[in-house]
């Protein structure tokens, strides 16, 4: 076979480094961007946070004052380097360091601006591990207890067997016990608060929060036979066969599963920082309705005040100015060099990341204009992501990453980007509206059911094809089911 050469023309498309860095930059959330700029000002010295301020966003004031060569002794190793051009790397006056900075006077600092304040406080596991304090063991039972509340979940449940733990003391803290001793310590620490602590399951658990009751009277031992006999049928929602069982009237019933609702089935899911790091959220915009008109801010943690550090500057003055300049000083400014770009580069780059941020969320707040200013769900226009990349010319990936893990603050409550998306669906006079509205329509209708006889999907189907909207009783179904909302025997209540 004959070997032979050709000539093929190919279009690709290829994204740039610089175009790589956006798009991940983009992703970062506003609560995880400055973790992701000090990991840059950890690499780059010659990036550095300013302390002073200007009025313009963004300054270059370079300024080229060395447009005379000087003249200076060679030794022969300048022919190893071509000739360096410094002049957008210098300024003349000590108090304008060639600025290349990146800062708003209009964005707040992080002391002044609007924060979601975060509690300071101690951890579920601390605060167990204060109480074994208080109970009276020895070295070896105290190492045992101590292995069992760090065994325990988020939620306050020991999800470990009593076997299982047993090998894990022999064989990495060579602490040798038994299932009784065990079992003994794990029912000393159930009676930790918060009540219900240490359970194995949600049976147990609230039977441990009911044994503390017991004072309260006849209902609350009457909830115990409930757990203890009729769990599944309770889960379930079989209330007449519990009603059967303990021959109880309607509002004997009623007291009973009222008892056992008012219980917390996440004993750890209320204390310290173990159950409330998806609480706060940090805000990527603001938007203020200032007398009819709509304000639109980025959070001020997102315009951080960078700039070239002036060390490096005056380095780079220093090199300009001195009559020899051999092979090891230009190694030396070429390295300075390097940071120097690498610096403006990324200051570039967060400085696209805010516009793009500002410009998809100004077309957000456009299209769906009505409902910041009602906090109205029915006003939701059906809005995907071609439209808004129709809108701001962005690509449709480049919206998406900004929807994705973005937050934006009204007076109506802090919503995900992602919530204001929707498909569309036909009425029967052939209007679009956004399946966001017909969802909370089906909420309103659920929540104003009558809870003895809650209404099924047919039902629901039905009243919404009276309201005009074209929708089958499957996409009522899978609509209920995105709204987390239970079938309607489940629902039922006495």
């Amino acid at each position: 076979m004959a070997l032979g050469q050709s000539l093929q023309q190919k279009l690709l498309q290829k994204l740039s480094p610089q175009q790589i860095q956006l798009m991940k930059l983009l992703q970062v959330p506003t609560a995880n961007l400055e973790e992701r700029i000090k990991e840059e000002l950890e690499e780059n010295p010659a990036l550095e946070l300013g302390e002073d301020t200007h009025d313009d966003i963004y300054e270059e004031d370079i300024k080229d004052e060395y447009a005379q060569e000087e003249e200076y002794e060679k030794d022969g190793s300048e022919d190893e380097f071509e000739d360096l051009n410094l002049s957008e790397y210098v300024s003349d006056g000590d108090d304008d360091v060639a600025d290349y900075k990146l800062r708003d006077e209009n964005y707040p600092e992080a002391g002044d601006q609007k924060t979601t304040p975060y509690r300071v406080e101690r951890s579920f596991h601390e605060l167990l591990v204060d109480q074994l304090g208080m109970l009276e063991l020895d070295e070896h039972r105290y190492k045992i207890a101590e292995h069992i509340v760090g065994s325990l979940d988020d939620d306050g449940y020991l999800r470990r067997e009593v076997p299982a733990i047993a090998d894990d003391l022999a064989f990495r803290q060579n602490i040798m016990t038994d299932e009784k001793e065990i079992e003994s310590i794990i029912q000393q620490i159930q009676q930790f608060d918060p009540a219900g602590v240490c359970a194995r399951d949600l049976k147990e658990c609230l039977m441990l929060q009911l044994q503390r009751k017991m004072t309260e009277g006849q209902s609350v031992e009457l909830a115990m036979q409930v757990l203890s006999k009729y769990f599944e049928e309770f889960t379930r929602k079989h209330y007449e066969k519990i009603q059967r069982g303990l021959n109880l009237s309607d509002e004997a019933l009623k007291e009973v599963i009222n008892q056992i609702i008012r219980l917390n089935p996440k004993p750890g899911g209320n204390v310290g920082e173990s159950s409330n790091a998806e609480t706060y959220v940090v805000p990527d915009f603001f938007i203020i309705n200032n007398n009819g008109k709509l304000e639109l801010t980025l959070n001020g943690r997102n315009a951080p005040d960078l700039r070239i550090s002036s060390d490096y500057r005056d380095m780079m003055k220093d090199y300009e100015k001195s009559a020899k300049k051999d092979k090891r000083q230009k190694e030396a400014v070429l390295f300075i060099k390097q940071k120097i770009d690498s610096a403006k580069w990324f200051i570039d780059m967060i400085r696209q990341r805010q516009e793009t941020l500002l410009g998809t969320m100004g077309s957000i707040m456009q299209y769906q204009h009505e409902f910041f200013l009602t906090g109205d769900e029915t006003t939701l226009k059906p809005m995907i992501l071609k439209d808004i990349s129709e809108k701001t010319g962005l690509d449709i990936s480049t919206v998406s990453r900004v929807a994705n893990s973005k937050f934006v603050q009204t007076e109506f409550g802090t919503f995900r980007l992602k919530f204001f998306f929707s498909e569309s669906l036909a009425t029967e006079s052939g209007e679009e509206v956004s399946t966001r509205e017909v969802k909370k329509i089906l909420s309103d209708l659920i929540g104003g059911e009558d809870k003895r006889k809650p209404l099924s999907d047919e039902e629901l189907t039905d009243l919404l094809q009276e309201k005009g909207y074209k929708i089958a009783r499957r996409t009522v179904a899978k609509y209920r089911e995105q709204l987390d909302i239970p079938v309607a025997r489940l629902r039922k209540a006495l």
